[in-house]
């Protein structure tokens, strides 16, 4: 829904921007190593390859909607649930989850038993120099 508000039809690089944003959020301890010029936490990930992107003459835009759209995810999926009377906001369609969850395994299922792994016969050869 951002995308149409700045007139991108391809948000590949945003996406790609979100999910640096929340790895990088989840994982604030983490050091970082830009080019062998720059070291620091993870958490400033994003806002440097925004950067790195402004030097090389691109537009920002597509950054700052990776970050924005990645810090509101990051907050309703990290944040408010963990918060006094939050809860999750964001949920999987239960149509989704009918067509892509696996079933449950079955408690009576044995499988046949195999003499070898992957069905070779291994080692049954002659020993070498003998």
């Amino acid at each position: 829904l951002f995308g149409l508000f700045v007139n991108l039809v391809f948000l590949g690089q945003a996406f790609t921007i979100m999910l640096v944003y929340v790895w990088s959020r989840r994982n604030p301890y983490v050091r970082m190593n830009f080019f062998g010029l720059l070291i620091f936490q993870a958490p400033f990930l994003p806002w440097v390859l925004m950067g790195f992107s402004l030097l090389l003459g691109n537009s920002i835009i597509v950054d700052l909607l990776g970050i924005a759209v990645g810090h509101i995810y990051f907050f309703l999926e990290d944040v408010f649930p963990n918060q006094p009377g939050g809860g999750r906001l964001l949920r999987t369609p239960s149509v989704l989850k009918a067509i892509f969850d696996t079933p449950d395994d079955d408690p009576n299922y044995n499988p046949l038993p195999e003499e070898r792994p992957g069905g070779f016969a291994w080692g049954e050869g002659q020993r070498l120099g003998g």
